[in-house]
């Protein structure tokens, strides 16, 4: 929804009125607005804060972190891309383990080390850059062995050490380039309906595994039988697509090159399973770091708009083979705006001047992709619907920052069908979806670049009422606020 007509009462902390979804009808939003508009007005003082860049106090962060249980998980609430990567990459250090238990290179997470510098990881867990922590790739994520030896390789040249670091669950999936060929072709053949995927391979890994003739990395330990089960993938996938070209040159190659990769992954491989339990047993702490995010998760998310895995928390104990039970902390990361990429409904998607401005200010373009992402404001709804789900025990609000420019920011708080009945939690119905009215709280920007702020108490009162609003709203705490990239641009609340 384009805002670019509206203005903000000065006195008003906020608003709250019903639109129609954008996408449905962009055509219509100002009339639509007009006509379903119900205007709530609080008076409120406006009160002026300054930056401190004086960094909180040591012990606040430090007893926030170390609070957390001994098996805790970062998690995505959103479509991914809410920044995942950077608190896992500043919680590493106070862990033994940073596991992965789902997706695969699909999952783009960028972080920063002491120095500044730029990494987007994709397979390797974002604890990498923390030399202590030990880094498990689980039973649950499905591996293509190019992008990962590539990816470990941009590493160690960075001076990033690798040896001895990264476990590979002997139980994990093998992706291979044949998969990323069939999900292009069958985008292709989905056209206007196309789901948006990376195509990465990630789905047709996924279908190979679930229909039972998948290979996973322990196979690599039996070259005797390797030829054959790999003949009847290529030959599978040459029955069901017409464009997918396959021979017996294609097989004599791809069975030397994982002859060759086979020897380089040999150290990697583990029993991940006994791995993960007996760190358990030991009282080690494992931190365990979700890819992608619940509206993506395939039982959960926007059907069919979505990834092939469990992205939520029940995708944690299925991907790393360990109890529900020894489950504590899970923390959400939430962006402070909505983004996806690919098709799919997006209720509170903004298409005019505030969907380009959070775009471009957000950098907001995929990290494995490179594509821009969509843009709108923070759906209440959905991160009620994604806390439910999981059970989260804290948030982290991420790239607070990317609003400091905007005179109003707006609040999904409320579905309506279209004749005016709400709508409780998200519906499974794609059209229900697509059709129905968003209720938005306005609430006043603040105007000021808080990049530089280290304390919570210091940022403007505006963005504190806006944090403080969330929580009310979702009911779950906010422990962490990102104001910036880097690993210092973290707030503890």
């Amino acid at each position: 929804m384009n805002i670019s007509s509206l203005t903000l009462d000065s006195n008003a902390i906020s608003r709250t009125f019903s639109a129609a979804n954008p996408r449905t009808n962009p055509r219509t939003q100002r009339s639509l607005f007009i006509r379903h508009r119900n205007v709530v007005v609080c008076s409120v003082k406006s009160v002026p804060s300054s930056p401190s860049l004086v960094a909180a106090p040591a012990g606040e962060g430090l007893n926030r972190i170390e609070s957390l249980s001994q098996v805790s998980a970062v998690l995505g609430c959103q479509w991914g891309d809410e920044g995942k990567g950077k608190l896992v990459d500043i919680l590493a250090k106070h862990f033994d383990i940073v596991a992965r238990c789902q997706g695969g290179a699909n999952a783009g997470h960028t972080i920063y080390n002491s120095e500044g510098k730029k990494f987007a990881l994709h397979l390797v867990p974002s604890g990498i850059l923390n030399e202590e922590t030990m880094c498990v790739i689980g039973n649950g994520v499905v591996v293509h062995l190019p992008g990962l030896f590539e990816e470990i390789d941009g590493l160690e040249s960075n001076g990033v050490s690798c040896k001895g670091r990264i476990l590979v669950s002997d139980r994990a999936h093998l992706l291979f380039d044949f998969h990323q060929v069939v999900d292009g072709l069958r985008e292709a053949e989905l056209a206007k309906s196309f789901i948006g995927t990376t195509k990465r391979g990630i789905g047709p890994c996924y279908s190979s595994k679930v229909i039972r003739n998948g290979i996973r990395v322990c196979d690599l330990r039996h070259m005797d039988t390797f030829p054959q089960k790999l003949d009847l993938l290529l030959s599978d996938a040459a029955s069901r697509f017409k464009g997918f070209e396959y021979g017996p040159n294609m097989l004599k190659e791809e069975v030397e090159k994982y002859k060759r990769f086979a020897e380089r992954l040999e150290p990697f491989i583990t029993d991940t399973v006994d791995f993960m339990n007996e760190s358990i047993s030991q009282k080690k702490k494992i931190l365990v770091e979700g890819g992608q995010a619940t509206m993506l998760d395939i039982d959960f998310g926007t059907y069919p708009f979505v990834t092939s895995s469990s992205p939520s928390a029940g995708g944690i104990c299925t991907g790393l083979g360990i109890a529900p039970r020894v489950l504590g902390d899970l923390v959400g990361v939430v962006k402070a705006y909505n983004t996806r990429v690919g098709s799919g409904p997006f209720p509170t998607e903004d298409l005019g001047r505030v969907g380009d401005q959070l775009r471009f200010a957000g950098q907001e373009f995929g990290t494995t992709t490179g594509r821009p992402r969509r843009c709108g404001w923070l759906d209440i709804v959905a991160l009620k619907y994604s806390c439910q789900i999981n059970g989260f025990s804290s948030l982290n609000l991420t790239k607070l920052d990317v609003l400091s420019d905007l005179s109003e920011i707006w609040l999904g708080v409320g579905y309506k069908e279209i004749d005016g009945k709400p709508i409780k939690s998200l519906p499974a119905d794609l059209r229900a979806l697509e059709q129905l009215q968003v209720d938005y709280e306005i609430l006043p920007g603040w105007k000021t670049d808080i990049s530089g702020f280290k304390n919570y108490s210091d940022l403007p009162k505006a963005a504190q009422q806006y944090v403080e609003r969330i929580e009310e709203l979702v009911g779950v705490p906010i422990h962490y606020i990102g104001v910036g990239p880097g690993r210092d641009a973290l707030i503890y609340k």
